[in-house]
């Protein structure tokens, strides 16, 4: 059975957009929780849909989600999810 894993790097990055969008808008986190989700069982099953950024680390790749990147790596028996960005944010200066 394929699993995702959400790294503590990335836990800490969904806790800030969830402090975020607690005092701004509460249903548009929910609903960027319930997508989070929704993509990463999709990711389990299509592992490699993700675009890939090899160039920042071999086996990095990403996925878009409002505003946001879903960065992770394919394990064996699925997916760890990396980091949750801000698609704006410099990916290289984040991950090295």
């Amino acid at each position: 059975m394929s699993v995702y894993i959400v790294s503590p790097s990335a836990s800490k990055d969904l806790n800030q957009i969830a402090d975020y969008f607690l005092v701004r808008n509460l249903e548009a986190g929910e609903n960027l929780v319930r997508e989070f989700n929704k993509k990463c069982q999709y990711l389990v099953n299509f592992p490699k849909m993700g675009r890939s950024y090899a160039h920042i680390k071999p086996s990095l790749r990403g996925l878009p989600l409002d505003g946001y990147i879903i960065l992770y790596e394919i394990i064996d028996d699925g997916i760890i999810i990396l980091r949750v960005v801000n698609g704006r944010q410099d990916l290289e200066s984040l991950l090295l």
